[in-house]
């Protein structure tokens, strides 16, 4: 498989890096790509990729030729730039990579910002009516914040995370994203705590933009995406298809219904295969995931008699939050690395939680502690394989398990 590797910079060496002048340059000197063309911008903490899944969903069932930039991804780049619902082809990707080194060099430009330029160009080339961009991280700083066309912007749930980068409380954080927000949009945004909400408050205030707070989904809108958070995310989706009536598009609630039922979104409370036995893979890696995780559990038949976690967590998160959030004095959870980066390991988590002695395993990777448990009965309600996406992705990549 290509990894492209050659052409798009490491992440250790040219990783996190937030400033918007580079992406300006870059893209006065490509001549503003798709600049006309609208976008609907997505921001949040957690949420934010489901949101696009159900947006891009019922954007393609209505026929209109969309543009989606999307990140992490969890087996191939390919994944973070879609036309019509399709990953760009690897051979497209890799000669307009580069064509881009030369400018890549000029610039210098993050992993993610050579990416979304790539898409930008993509975008045009294929002359795209709309764009849905996914903000990889913050907001004020992020690359697709140097779109110039945001007239709508959805919000996802804003939480802690990444806190080295955007500060360590709730107002820190919800300032950075909410710093997005261009003047007179549409914002669209499910409950938020009170610190996030009136940080949204006042940024709309004063960029004159027009705010709607949504309210979960009922029962009678069928999902694509399983678990009860998803209810909030596709009110958001919903409320941002709407706001497309300004545009100029209106989409027949039909359609939408349709696009929403239909939508996927991998590696979210997706149960999976592993030979005969099956298994839920999610990629909750911070507090605020964990939570919405927790309350999924409680819905969980026979969960009551504990659940068995997998859990592969990077050093920098805040794995102590997560598993005090997540453990149940009923339940298992093996430790296991996350492949290719610094992870925590039991003994660092007993430091902090001595009294999961008895709850905490440690294993070298997933199939280790899959055969351990395949050697007994099988778990009820079945394991669930938590706290990283590249966990995930590695997962799917090996081809370790197989969805449904």
């Amino acid at each position: 498989m290509d990894d492209l590797s050659d052409l798009i910079p490491r992440f250790d060496l040219r990783g996190m890096d937030l400033q918007l002048d580079r992406m300006h340059a870059a893209l006065h000197e490509l001549d503003h790509p798709c600049r006309t063309i609208p976008a609907i911008q997505v921001l949040g903490t957690n949420g934010k990729g489901s949101i696009v899944s159900l947006l891009e969903s019922a954007l393609c069932a209505a026929g209109l030729r969309c543009g989606v930039t999307t990140s992490p991804h969890l087996v191939s780049w390919c994944e973070r730039i879609r036309i019509k619902g399709k990953p760009i082809a690897v051979e497209t990707l890799r000669t307009q990579l580069q064509a881009l080194q030369a400018l890549n060099e000029r610039h210098r430009l993050t992993p993610f910002e050579l990416l979304v330029t790539t898409a930008f160009l993509e975008f045009q080339r294929h002359a795209c009516d709309l764009l849905v961009l996914e903000v990889g991280l913050g907001g004020r700083l992020d690359a697709t914040t140097a779109h110039p066309c945001r007239p709508v912007v959805a919000v996802a749930s804003i939480g802690l995370d990444h806190c080295e980068h955007l500060g360590n409380s709730l107002t820190a954080i919800a300032t950075e994203k909410a710093a997005a927000i261009p003047p007179q949009a549409t914002v669209i945004s499910c409950v938020q705590a009170p610190e996030v909400r009136e940080v949204l408050e006042t940024t709309c205030f004063t960029q004159q933009a027009k705010l709607h707070w949504v309210k979960p989904l009922d029962s009678t809108w069928q999902l694509g995406l399983p678990g009860a958070i998803q209810r909030s995310n596709a009110a958001v989706a919903l409320g941002a298809l709407q706001a497309l009536s300004g545009l100029g598009w209106t989409l027949p609630e039909a359609v939408i219904q349709k696009g929403f039922a239909t939508a996927q979104w991998p590696g979210r409370l997706q149960t999976v295969h592993w030979g005969d036995q099956k298994l839920r893979l999610d990629g909750a890696h911070n507090p605020p995931a964990a939570v919405q995780l927790a309350e999924e559990r409680s819905q969980w038949i026979d969960a009551s008699t504990g659940v068995v976690w997998i859990l592969a967590i990077q050093a920098h998160k805040d794995a102590v939050a997560m598993l005090q959030t997540l453990l149940q004095p009923k339940d298992q959870a093996w430790i296991i690395p996350v492949p290719s980066h610094k992870s925590w390991n039991r003994s660092a988590l007993l430091q902090e939680l001595p009294q999961l002695e008895h709850q905490l395993q440690e294993a070298d990777g997933l199939e280790t502690v899959l055969n351990h448990l395949s050697s007994n009965e099988w778990p009820t309600p079945v394991p669930i394989v938590a706290g990283s996406l590249y966990l995930i992705g590695d997962l799917f990549a090996r081809g370790v398990v197989t969805a449904e």
